[in-house]
């Protein structure tokens, strides 16, 4: 992984961790500490080793793998906690309209979700498919490391990072929880669906948006946002980046395909959500290339300078 983005990668969470320090200095929350010290403790690890790898044993497939890793687990809880805090300070809720704005394209949420009750087979494969994306992402950082593919570790990372921003961004503006909290199923309906998000859920995300956060744990945490979906958003990303794996490009771009169907489903979206994934992946995609084609660019640049110094000194 070239210095640069190792650098930038920093920033951003250092950037996340400061706004979250500050924001927690001057509100009072309920946040597990111990917890999130354990993380960050297992990331500054993960940080050392890919350090170590890059340094001393130059073995630069390892070290991205454990640099992209600790960048994720750094991120994800750090940008998780500050997702809770805009809690407090979200405009008012948008769902309504999108629930509209599906209806004007002809989808009824309602009824797609009874049709689905009445398959369970399908119900269940859309459901494991919608709980794939995460551990389909710590595959695809040890895929590409293997196949020495670090720049396209950078390049994920950055791309995640830059589509979480986006999506919070727009989200503590216009915050949006899904069709599942605007719809309430039958219990006969309910009752044979087999899905990762239920009505429980949306009582609960509603609450947090009333009430404010409670305790912010690790152990406890949800994804607050609807629009735009951010699942679906992870799963094209993955897809993007995993299309130079030989054999397997076609399998994961199958699976996440399914992820991308999944979510009104199983995550209890708006169908719009989706579209703003979709939307929202592409932004972060190209934004990640250009950051990386960058670097790439300057890198060379710098070791030339230094190959000039050294032929002068000598």
């Amino acid at each position: 992984m070239a210095p640069r983005l190792q650098y930038i990668l920093l920033s951003i969470v250092a950037a996340v961790l400061s706004v979250d320090v500050i924001w927690a200095s001057l509100v009072h929350f309920d946040i597990d500490t111990n917890a999130y010290l354990a993380i960050a403790a297992l990331s500054a690890t993960l940080a050392g080793g890919g350090m170590f790898y890059d340094r001393v044993r130059k073995d630069v497939r390892l070290s991205a793998m454990l640099l992209g890793t600790s960048f994720l687990v750094a991120f994800s809880a750090s940008f998780s906690v500050l997702n809770y805090f805009l809690l407090t300070v979200a405009g008012t809720r948008i769902d309504a309209f999108l629930a509209q704005a599906d209806r004007a394209m002809g989808f009824d949420w309602p009824s797609m979700m009874a049709f689905m009750s009445r398959h369970p087979g399908p119900d269940l494969v859309l459901k494991y498919a919608y709980e794939s994306v995460l551990p389909q992402i710590a595959l695809l950082i040890a895929l590409l490391g293997w196949k020495s593919r670090c720049q396209d570790i950078s390049g994920l990372c950055l791309a995640i990072a830059i589509g979480a921003v986006a999506t919070v961004i727009f989200w503590a503006a216009f915050p949006s929880f899904g069709a599942i909290t605007v719809y309430r199923l039958d219990a006969s309906v309910a009752s044979h669906l087999n899905v990762a998000l239920d009505g429980r859920y949306a009582n609960d995300l509603l609450n947090l948006l009333a009430t404010g956060p409670g305790r912010i744990s690790p152990h406890e945490v949800k994804g607050l946002v609807g629009f735009p979906s951010f699942h679906a958003a992870l799963a094209v990303m993955v897809a993007w980046y995993a299309r130079r794996l030989a054999y397997l490009r076609w399998p994961i771009g199958a699976l996440d395909l399914l992820v991308v169907v999944s979510t009104p489903i199983q995550g209890g979206h708006h169908v719009v959500d989706v579209a703003g994934g979709l939307a929202v992946a592409a932004l972060a995609v190209a934004l990640s290339h250009r950051i990386v084609a960058a670097a790439r660019v300057h890198r060379p640049q710098a070791e030339s300078v230094v190959q000039e110094a050294s032929r002068a000194a000598a």
